[in-house]
């Protein structure tokens, strides 16, 4: 439901001495994603995943290649048309608001100011109603919460196509296994093609397909199994974080 052809993204390389330089992050990706599939994209920072999800939503343009979803070329669509089309996008760091609150954002995600769906929707992120609902969406939100109402609006849309970037940044350690048995249970319930950008092992075994990226590239695409020895060789760590070298070499946690 999703083909991404030859994309390739370019900056200019702002370190360059002439200020010409170009600098390739995203190099000759092909790949489907197939509907209903939960994808997790991982590897090294800095290797262009953050830069890939943002091609997908339309944040940044690419430099060449195509990208369909649902056999429609969107590749010059806005964010707003791949929005109506059925894409929603989940910053890493969510937007703060002042002056509105939680019922305000999620009415607008929702198209719909009843109050028991706005409770429904609330509540399936794991965080009580009475507590959030008329809460300002502003600097005195925790990380963790903020990230729960960003959830929230996501799922809120109903979409064909989820992408999460790091969904636990500023999630604590016990709420990351609800919160991947909850986007997992959103994509069973509704056939949501689901990607997520994580370094954590808990979305990885919740894959059914992982693909990872090196420098730009798709350097493995496939089951977590098959991808610890290709972690290891990239200096990856499937635990979130890096190797240490030398013939016994483990992974930090």
């Amino acid at each position: 439901m999703l083909e991404l052809k030859d994309v390739e993204f370019s900056v200019t390389d702002a370190d360059a001495q002439d200020g010409k330089a170009v600098r390739t992050i995203i190099e000759r990706i092909n790949f489907k994603f197939e509907k209903g599939n939960f994808y997790v994209v991982t590897g090294p920072n800095g290797s262009g995943k953050t830069s890939l999800a943002k091609l997908i939503m339309g944040v940044n343009q690419t430099t060449s290649g195509k990208i369909f979803f649902d056999g429609k070329d969107i590749t010059d669509l806005s964010i707003t048309s791949r929005s109506k089309a059925g894409i929603a996008y989940s910053f890493q760091h969510p937007a703060r608001f002042k002056g509105i609150t939680c019922r305000d954002l999620l009415s607008v995600a929702l198209g719909d100011k009843d109050e028991d769906k706005l409770v429904e929707i609330i509540k399936r992120v794991g965080i009580c109603p009475l507590d959030f609902l008329d809460k300002p969406v502003d600097a005195k939100l925790s990380g963790g919460e903020i990230k729960k109402i960003e959830l929230a609006t996501t799922i809120a849309r109903n979409p064909k196509l989820a992408i999460y970037d790091e969904p636990d940044t500023g999630i604590d350690l016990w709420t990351i296994s609800p919160m991947v048995e909850l986007l997992k249970k959103e994509q069973k319930k509704y056939n949501t093609t689901t990607i997520i950008v994580s370094h954590n092992r808990a979305f990885l075994e919740a894959a059914d397909s992982l693909l990872l990226i090196k420098d730009g590239k798709i350097a493995y695409t496939g089951s977590l199994e098959s991808a610890e020895p290709i972690l290891k060789d990239l200096s990856v760590c499937s635990f979130g974080g890096p190797w240490k070298g030398g013939e016994n070499a483990e992974c930090f946690r």
